[in-house]
């Protein structure tokens, strides 16, 4: 019996109450999808989603299920960035899982719907999907185009720092900030947003193929469509994400991240889903896969073409293929069947082909986009974990971002107690070459963890500070971010991690080749690790912690809760 069915034999108020809202009594016997979304007019890649709940809603009814909508509508961490409100960004995606959990739970459905673009809910809806395990299936809310000479929204951080120090000119700032979002879906770079559309396919949870399909496309409408058939069809079939994911599916998602030089905001999310999905991830694997993953697309932040095109290279489809050494093919995804069949049906089909179609009209080829294994960009994937006296736990570099001047450097340390403070000094050009911009306090127990973009724009837009600095923070940064910035870095100073200890003038050692993040020096003078390790021990029992940022409201829940950035920063 579908547990729909078990549960109104239970509750003799819900067919009443479902006949009250419109349905029929035919309808009450048939399967009960739950069709989830975060649509709202929040921001572009959320206010086009009813559009793909109305498709995926008639895909359910022609398939001979009955279709109910939620919404927990998300928030847009772009609109969030300069004031308080990207402290809530990391916390909305605890808030929007649990609220998966309560409409599942308070009603019970057969199968899932999720719907979702950006940066927390994707992430936010895996959580929901292991948590609740009901047999489902994701349908992504694609990419928007690019402004005009290819001007995505990444460059606008870049823009206003350029601004700020008078290099251009309020009109120019205007013309770019009034272009770079000219429709609906995901940030046209591979920030998280589209990152984490990617890792959604690459987990098996969303139909092969139909990751980041530029939003404006009739391909999407019909993939959303093609969905809700499918999860009518699922409902009978009973198969739970639990029953396919595992962690093959997850070395999988971090070999792809790899290939695509995957936003850093992945190694908090990935953790945080494989934990509902009762699996732990570590975040030596992540170095580890990285190692060893060549790094093949060729879109911002850190390579050449707005994401767009992405599907039009073939999408998760042409990675799965050119990492076919590499990859767990047997990895079950939520067709039943496996990755590598899903493949081959793709290949026997015109899937490659259409796909390359959309690129025509620009000039571009699939290996544009997504280059062979033979010649890939870099020989190994994005994505490092340092590890030493100021990061035990751990910390996360996004190295193919970083100069090279800063893959081995000895810097001195300038700390900040929060973001706003580093970023006026890095403007009023009081942060020199040779610096390590410290920024602390800002972790998932310290403020909810926000990320630090303006702080990593103001100095990658700066031509002598970008190669010549770096800034480590135990918050996080933007997927659009470039730089030599280190995040993540775990114990945060909050919980009194060595961080916390650092002293202006202390030498800080970043060594990325051999993944080491350590104090080497004592307020200018290099010292021996015993003699650091005795200083800090010293400065550790004079240490207070910081009283509670927020004291009411859903960040003192979240800042009371959270787990450290490494082991996914979710709430416990």
């Amino acid at each position: 019996m579908l547990d729909s069915q078990r549960i109104r034999q239970n509750a003799p108020e819900m067919d009443p109450l479902r006949l009250g809202m419109g349905w029929t009594k035919g309808e009450l016997e048939q399967p009960q999808i739950l069709v989830e979304s975060t649509f709202g007019d929040s921001h572009p890649g959320s206010a086009h989603l009813d559009g793909l709940v109305a498709q995926v809603v008639k895909g359910v009814g022609d398939g001979g299920a009955r279709p109910a909508r939620y919404y927990a509508t998300d928030i847009c961490d772009g609109m969030a960035q300069g004031h308080d409100g990207i402290n809530y960004s990391l916390a909305q995606r605890d808030m929007i899982a649990n609220m998966i959990e309560i409409h599942h739970n308070a009603t019970t459905f057969d199968a899932g719907v999720f719907i979702a673009s950006c940066d927390k809910a994707v992430p936010a809806q895996l959580m929901g999907i292991g948590r609740i395990n009901i047999p489902s299936v994701v349908v992504t809310g694609g990419v928007m185009d690019a402004g005009p000479n290819m001007l995505t929204l990444e460059q606008i951080g870049s823009y206003s720092a350029m601004y700020s120090r008078g290099e251009i000119s309020q009109e120019t700032f205007l013309e770019y900030k009034h272009s770079a979002c000219p429709s609906c879906g995901a940030c046209s770079f591979m920030g998280t947003a589209c990152t984490m559309q990617i890792m959604a396919e690459a987990l098996g949870l969303m139909l092969p193929g139909t990751a980041l399909l530029p939003a404006t496309s009739e391909n999407l409408y019909q993939a959303a469509y093609d969905t809700g058939l499918f999860a009518a069809k699922l409902a009978m079939k009973g198969i739970k994400p639990r029953d396919i994911v595992t962690m093959d599916n997850f070395e999988n998602a971090i070999m792809i991240h790899a290939a695509i030089s995957g936003s850093t905001n992945a190694l908090m999310h990935l953790p945080a889903i494989a934990h509902e999905f009762g699996i732990k991830l570590d975040a030596q694997q992540f170095d580890e896969i990285h190692r060893k993953i060549p790094y093949l697309l060729d879109v911002r932040p850190a390579g050449r073409w707005p994401a767009q095109f992405f599907h039009g290279a073939g999408g998760v489809p042409s990675i799965v293929r050119a990492l076919k050494p590499f990859l767990h093919l047997d990895a079950k995804t939520i067709t039943g069947k496996a990755m590598s069949e899903e493949l081959r049906r793709l290949e026997e089909s015109d899937y490659f082909d259409r796909c390359a179609e959309s690129l025509k009209p620009y000039g571009i080829k699939p290996e544009d986009i997504i280059r062979s294994v033979d010649h890939a960009i870099k020989p190994n994937g994005a994505v490092a974990i340092l590890y030493g006296n100021l990061a035990p736990e751990g910390a996360v570099v996004k190295h193919s971002a970083v100069p090279e001047e800063m893959f081995y450097a000895t810097l001195r340390a300038r700390t900040f107690d929060c973001e706003e403070e580093a970023i006026a000094a890095i403007l009023q050009h009081d942060i020199l070459p040779g610096d390590a911009v410290f920024v602390r306090y800002e972790g998932p127990r310290g403020s909810g963890m926000p990320e630090m973009f303006y702080t990593t724009e103001a100095i990658s837009s700066d031509a002598q500070l970008s190669r010549s600095i770096a800034l480590i923070t135990d918050g996080r940064f933007s997927g659009a971010s470039k730089g030599p910035v280190i995040g993540h870095v775990s114990p945060e100073a909050a919980m009194g991690g060595p961080i916390a200890l650092v002293e202006d003038g202390d030498l800080i050692r970043i060594d990325i080749d051999h993944r080491k993040l350590d104090i080497v020096g004592i307020h200018g003078v290099m010292e021996d690790a015993a003699k650091v390790d005795q200083i800090l021990a010293a400065r550790r029992e004079n240490w207070q912690p910081h009283p509670p940022r927020y004291t009411h409201g859903v960040l003192k829940q979240y800042c009371a809760h959270a787990v450290s950035p490494m082991q996914g920063a979710y709430m416990e």
